[in-house]
């Protein structure tokens, strides 16, 4: 018999479950053993924006058999020229998108740049004929997220958008279980992201500043709802099949006083249909919690990060642990306060269950690069897919807006597609 810990990736994704296997961006990645060795089916793209996200992408899509970086572009030579080490100095370069999206021989192109630019971006390259990864969030404005959905439709050509939670084996589970109602009802959840730095990178020459820390103004950037919060706001909108109809936040800058304009801290409710809230915030000056997404009913919570299930009635203790808590609760459990009984609401000590065997999780992000590939391969848009991000996408800027016009903002009939 195999041993478990020897696995392979094939039979780890193959074996994964029936409802994975029913998800239309599952259906295109790859199992470690390409069938596409054929020349012809050689996949070749055009890297936009070789920062430090676009060369992760890069390492990962070089994983990938049978598909090849062929141009790269970037208007930061030094990022230009991280690019062409990663590529060994094969691939073609310019400082100019337009240029690349001229090169006839690209099946498409990832694009990873500052939010500001995702939109017009996009847009050319599809109109180019070009199949489009672009990295999240879609667009710094209601319009341009719209338009890049219109465009893609009448392109006829492939948009992902890169919100790689849709590819995280422990995320897809966890909607299983709750579809197959392991926890009851949703009936809140609750999500957070917090770091303790200044997001700041630094200068090679001070007038280089908006250009190189671009995600601390307004003029480029979503700030903390679009570079973080939109990944956790497309996992609330994927488990509750909806988006948010109401949307409240405060937004500040209460640590870092530096210059920057977008908020330091943000705290935010996402009201979904049914009365269920999303309850969001970040913060940059502590990150004692770190980031976690906790989806509670009353049979159970998850905790996807984690990626565990903890019952609301977890197994008893063995042997003598069990005994002493029994006395414990004997004791402890009714306490008279002036003729009253309370018994004090503590968080439950319960090390929960794995979801699935975290030894084995692929990469997420690998796996988005390669359903974007085998799309491509396929001439297959994925299902669903660009729904997903739109709807995240737009919710983190009714965030921003209610943050910065506080106010609670209504989800209007015309940001829906």
């Amino acid at each position: 018999m195999k041993n478990k810990s020897n696995i392979t990736r094939r039979e780890f994704i193959a074996g994964f479950s029936a409802f994975a296997a029913s998800l239309p961006w599952i259906s295109l990645i790859g199992t470690g053993e390409s069938s596409a060795q054929n020349p012809s089916d050689r996949v070749r793209l055009g890297i936009i924006g070789t920062g430090s996200r676009g060369r992760v992408l890069m390492l990962h899509l070089q994983q990938i058999p049978n598909c090849e970086i062929t141009a790269i572009c970037d208007n930061y030579p030094p990022n230009l020229y991280e690019g062409k080490r990663i590529t060994s100095g094969k691939a073609w370069q310019t400082g100019d998108y337009r240029r690349l999206l001229e090169l006839d021989h690209l099946d498409g192109v990832i694009i990873a740049t500052p939010l500001h630019l995702h939109a017009q971006m996009t847009v050319d390259a599809l109109q180019s004929g070009k199949h489009v990864f672009c990295e999240k969030s879609m667009a710094l404005t209601y319009e341009d997220c719209k338009k890049m959905v219109h465009v893609h439709r009448e392109s006829g050509k492939n948009l992902q958008i890169g919100f790689q939670r849709l590819f995280d084996l422990r995320y897809i589970d966890a909607v299983e279980r709750v579809k197959r109602g392991d926890i009851g009802p949703i009936t809140m959840i609750r999500a957070y992201w917090h770091r303790n730095n200044d997001w700041r990178r630094p200068l090679p020459r001070p007038e280089l500043e908006r250009k190189i820390n671009w995600r601390l103004y307004r003029e480029y950037s979503g700030g903390l709802m679009t570079e973080l919060g939109a990944h956790q706001i497309q996992v609330a909108n994927w488990l509750l099949e909806s988006h948010p109809l109401t949307v409240t936040g405060v937004g500040s800058i209460n640590y870092w006083n530096d210059g920057r304009e977008v908020f330091d801290n943000v705290s935010t409710i996402f009201s979904y249909p049914g009365d269920v809230q999303c309850i969001y915030d970040s913060v940059t000056s502590n990150r004692f919690y770190g980031l976690e997404e906790q989806i509670m009913g009353p049979k159970g919570t998850l905790e996807l990060e984690h990626g565990k299930i903890y019952s609301e009635n977890p197994p008893p203790a063995p042997g003598i642990l069990q005994l002493i808590n029994n006395i414990e609760n004997s004791v402890f459990d009714t306490i008279p306060i002036g003729g009253a009984s309370w018994v004090p609401e503590t968080a439950l000590e319960y090390e929960g269950n794995y979801l699935i065997n975290k030894r084995h999780i692929p990469d997420s992000t690998l796996l988005e690069m390669e359903a974007f590939v085998n799309s491509i391969r396929n001439q297959s848009q994925i299902e669903g897919i660009v729904e997903q991000a739109y709807y995240a996408s737009v919710a983190v800027l009714v965030a921003n807006e209610s943050m910065q016009e506080r106010k609670i903002v209504h989800w209007s009939e015309d940001l829906n597609i």
